[in-house]
């Protein structure tokens, strides 16, 4: 319970009069005692808070970036009207700074009329991926005086799931429309070490002399050519690096939410191309680990299993990691690790345990560029650009002298700022398929 500014505006403007003429204990009393007489009627008139009843409905997930609405039903079981002032207490990150006050986010008045409900709309825009949860629910319930309220405290559990954004989907058409060349369903075919048999068709100029099958030639009065198509049903494993490495900010993000935009849009190609897709979120231990789901059900689940994913601030523990990639592909695959360039933690982690993985699978690594860096190494004009140029030319000759490194123990290497990362590995991907090694 609490006095309301009104009832203290009043006691302010009674008191005048009395210093002013008759200031004296019994001025005060005449002023005090019939406000205090209306302050515990408006007391007993305003609706008890602790019985009232909330519930939640709404959204459960958005992506991130997008908006929410949750809806918080109020009933009231008393005989007394509501007359209030609700908080609806939510995280910071579940709101989108510069768009609305404080007050206006969490503070709504609120008619409930007895014996009644009403629902209460709350838009959440998140600012960071992960579950947001709300806190506890604050009325301050009024009588119809407006001087004195009640006030209570709910709790109205709800949890909002902020999914990542796939901000790389835009690029699936033209990943898939070049996919559908690959798999032989436009006029262009493509003819790689591994790949399956589709069909035969007449010789035209520019074929491959080696597709040229001389038994199925020899039946007929023209030049037949085999044509080829990409083996499907191969397994593909994307290994998130959560360590410290990916925890750090290239523009507006970690490397982890580009290395998860990454494996999202590859997930989505190579779902559509028939191979199956597992994730590994590794640093120390398993963070998150998705397996057999089909083709319909790998995206959401891979988004789902990536929301809550964070960087831990600890190296990266690389032999456990290649122990657990290698426990879950017990057959050929293609692992692909999304994981730091940093010649630290790849010649002192990686490189020792590397051949363990080359020698049963095909290997895919993939790195967040950082952009500035690029922009450092053409700074001149002054002395200070041209000690940041020469540093930032040193971290590319380290940056590449890794990449080198590791395609010489078989590993195809992606290296790409943020924005570009998600294309260049599905052209990767491609590239892989085409060629047969999957």
């Amino acid at each position: 319970m609490a006095l309301t500014g009104r009832a203290a505006l009043l006691a302010a403007l009674g008191s005048l009069p009395v210093g002013i003429w008759e200031p004296s204990w019994t001025g005060i009393l005449a002023v005090n005692a019939p406000l205090a007489v209306a302050c515990a009627c408006d007391f007993a008139l305003a609706a008890p808070v602790r019985r009232l009843g909330l519930t939640r409905s709404g959204d459960t997930s958005v992506r991130l970036g997008d908006t929410a609405d949750v809806t918080l039903t109020i009933t009231n079981p008393s005989r007394r009207p509501l007359r209030g002032r609700l908080r609806d207490a939510w995280p910071p990150s579940a709101w989108q700074p510069g768009m609305e006050t404080t007050a206006s986010r969490h503070r709504l008045t609120v008619t409930v009329p007895a014996g009644e409900r009403r629902r209460v709309t709350t838009r959440l825009r998140p600012t960071r991926r992960g579950d947001r949860q709300a806190d506890r629910v604050t009325i301050r319930s009024y009588g119809p005086l407006g001087l004195f309220s009640r006030q209570g405290a709910h709790k109205a559990p709800w949890t909002v799931r902020v999914l990542p954004p796939f901000t790389s989907r835009k690029h699936l058409p033209s990943k898939l429309a070049r996919l559908r060349e690959l798999d032989g369903r436009t006029s262009v075919l493509t003819r790689g070490e591994g790949t399956e048999f589709d069909s035969l068709r007449e010789y035209v100029p520019g074929d491959d002399t080696r597709s040229i099958d001389w038994r199925a030639t020899a039946r007929q009065s023209s030049v037949a050519v085999r044509t080829w198509r990409p083996e499907r049903d191969r397994h593909i494993l994307l290994v998130l690096d959560t360590g410290r490495t990916s925890a750090g900010r290239v523009g507006d993000a970690p490397r982890l939410d580009a290395s998860m935009d990454a494996a999202l849009l590859l997930a989505a190609l190579a779902s559509r191309a028939g191979d199956r897709v597992d994730l590994l979120a590794y640093d120390r231990k398993v963070r998150a680990l998705v397996q057999g789901r089909t083709a319909g059900d790998v995206l959401p689940s891979l988004v789902n299993a990536m929301a809550t994913l964070e960087p831990e601030l600890v190296e990266t523990n690389a032999r456990g990691l290649t122990a657990t990639a290698l426990r879950t592909s017990s057959r050929r695959s293609l692992i692909v690790l999304l994981t730091t360039l940093d010649a630290a933690p790849i010649e002192e982690g990686l490189l020792p345990v590397l051949s363990q993985l080359t020698q049963r699978h095909t290997v895919l690594l993939a790195s967040v560029a950082d952009p500035h860096i690029t922009e450092m190494a053409k700074a001149r004009g002054n002395v200070d650009a041209v000690y940041e140029a020469a540093a930032a030319a040193q971290a590319q000759s380290e940056r590449h002298r890794t990449a080198e490194q590791l395609r010489r123990h078989g590993v195809t290497v992606v290296d790409a700022p943020p924005d570009d990362l998600a294309p260049a590995l599905a052209d990767a991907y491609l590239a892989l398929k085409a060629a047969g090694r999957l």
